[in-house]
């Protein structure tokens, strides 16, 4: 991985000259997919692999492409035989009954690295556990494939630095599943976004930003390893610990998995919302390719059981630009602007993105109002700040690899409010003041907290660039 302690000349070059998602520079492929642009594609039709089969992939990921005719999802991946073979029925369940034109069935894999090595394959959807999301992202840009990846965008700082610079190395083509920047099925965020970047509220103060809480659960016992699960494989980089299906996911049903709540895993809802949430307020407050300076804060962690996730909290970060975060457990869901003439909240038409999300439903329309209810129809001027328009996040991401122009949510943009979020986890884990050089990547002066950029990594899963 790259020493943070020195940058290198190209990733300086990068934060100083690339535009936001907005811009309209052209990346210039260093390897095209055969399918888009050869001679022999009359349909210009995407070749899509998609890699984790669980409940996002299912109800999100996968009905998110193969509703676009000039995608096709021709092979699935699953650590878990079971899950790859239903996966493998519901697509192809799909595309009979859509009565597909020259449909060849999809093909199943258990080892991702075989999926990438498939050359008719263009493009990947990554949607497996925290965990294991970098490293087949990293693998895949290598393979020359261009990727979807479900937030956040790593289970470590380390890792997201090491993803973005091989994607950029690579040249490929990268989304995060942001997609509360995209106007379906949310339009409300990106308008609070351009009513903030336009002055609406007069000069941004503050932003508080709530998030969902995950309960702690009893101790497990060991129970045996299924038959159809590779685990020690779905462990990957983690520490080898016993099987127990609520460490995992639910072997008869694709309900909310339990590794969502084990920190072997993941952060918790700092990174599981706050992916989403941070990043809006990125965008909102034009900070999309940096980081906050300072970050405190406090989180109550259970002592004992399986599930071990922070519980209550809140931490508050301070930008360069003079706005403080609030992030917390106790504030509503969604994010709250604050400014010198007012204040706009928005948050997710009280829904989540699938039905087993933890998101308190209301049956009032509250998701998007403001100090003053006018505010809200305000148009922005020819003249005002227009933010890039995605109609949808899938959509987005499968005309960026035909075009090759940059998408909503690109790779950079996507490390910068992973790592944000995991800083914040930082500060509740030491329970005090962290200080961050957004240039450098580093804590500053502050050895304990540095020792926290990365994990260590079980071989053989581990990240080589």
């Amino acid at each position: 991985m790259e020493n943070q302690d020195n940058p290198s000349t190209g990733r300086r070059d990068f934060l100083k000259k690339t535009a936001i998602a907005a811009s309209s520079v052209f990346f210039a492929p260093s390897i095209v997919p055969s399918s888009v642009f050869g001679a022999n594609a009359p349909s210009n039709r995407i070749h899509v692999g998609c890699i984790g089969t669980g409940r996002i992939s299912r109800g999100h990921d996968m009905p998110g492409i193969w509703k676009y005719d000039h995608a096709r999802i021709v092979a699935v991946c699953d650590l878990d035989s079971k899950r790859v073979q239903s996966a493998k029925e519901l697509v192809e369940k799909y595309y009979s009954e859509k009565k597909a034109k020259k449909f060849k069935g999809v093909k199943t894999y258990e080892d991702y690295r075989e999926l990438l090595n498939n050359k008719d394959i263009d493009a990947v959807v990554i949607s497996t556990p925290d965990h294991w999301h970098a490293l087949p992202a990293i693998d895949a840009a290598i393979a020359g494939k261009d990727i979807y990846l479900q937030k956040p965008t790593s289970l470590t700082i380390a890792e997201g630095r090491a993803l973005s610079d091989t994607v950029r190395k690579h040249n490929r083509i990268f989304q995060i599943g942001s997609q509360q920047r995209s106007v379906s099925p949310w339009p409300q965020f990106k308008k609070a976004c351009e009513l903030v970047r336009n002055g609406r509220i007069g000069q941004l103060k503050t932003i508080y930003v709530g998030l969902p809480g995950d309960p702690s659960g009893e101790e497990e016992p060991e129970m045996p390893v299924p038959q159809n699960l590779n685990y020690n494989m779905w462990l990957g980089s983690t520490p080898e610990v016993y099987y127990t299906e609520k460490r995992v996911h639910p072997q008869a049903d694709f309900d909310r998995p339990g590794w969502l709540r084990c920190e072997q895993f993941g952060a918790g809802m700092i990174t599981g919302w706050g992916a989403h949430h941070i990043d809006i307020a990125h965008w909102a407050m034009d900070t999309e390719l940096t980081g906050p300076l300072e970050v405190s804060g406090w989180a109550e962690f259970p002592t004992s059981g399986l599930w071990n996730v922070h519980g209550k909290f809140q931490t508050e970060a301070l930008y360069a630009n003079g706005v403080k975060m609030v992030v917390s457990n106790e504030l509503p869901n969604g994010l709250k602007f604050e400014g010198s003439e007012g204040w706009i909240f928005v948050a997710r038409s009280n829904e989540g993105v699938t039905a087993s999300d933890p998101v308190s439903k209301s049956k009032e329309n509250t998701y998007f109002t403001a100090s003053n209810p006018a505010m809200l129809t305000s148009e922005i001027g020819p003249n005002e700040i227009h933010l890039y328009e995605s109609p949808d996040q899938h959509g987005n991401w499968l005309d960026s690899i035909k075009s090759r122009k940059p998408n909503i949510a690109p790779v950079e943009v996507a490390h910068r409010s992973c790592s944000a979020c995991l800083i914040h986890h930082v500060a509740m884990k030491l329970k005090r003041k962290v200080y961050w050089d957004p240039e450098k990547e580093q804590f500053k002066d502050d050895e304990e907290a540095n020792k926290m950029l990365s994990r260590p990594m079980r071989a053989p899963y581990q990240i080589k660039v």
